[in-house]
């Protein structure tokens, strides 16, 4: 797994949509939630963002990639628990 963190600056390229819709996305499950990386900046990790764009290009659904985004943020949760 890649570690390298984008910022929404990162994830705009990787994605071609706007900051806008990343967060509109984001709201309706399409795409994982960022987390801190310190003081108020975000991220996310760049293989997160390379799997729902595989997903999208691969003709996935939209419920498809709901579940992909769960699986997502549960393996997030897992991460926690090595460290």
């Amino acid at each position: 797994m890649n570690f390298d963190i984008l910022r929404i600056d990162g994830v705009k390229a990787k994605t071609g949509i706007a900051r806008s819709t990343i967060y509109l996305r984001i709201e309706q499950g399409l795409l994982p939630k960022p987390f801190s990386i310190g003081g108020k900046s975000v991220g996310w990790l760049s293989d997160e963002i390379v799997r729902i764009n595989a997903a999208r290009t691969s003709g996935c659904s939209n419920e498809e990639i709901i579940g992909l985004v769960k699986k997502i943020e549960l393996e997030r949760k897992k991460f926690k628990k090595i460290i």
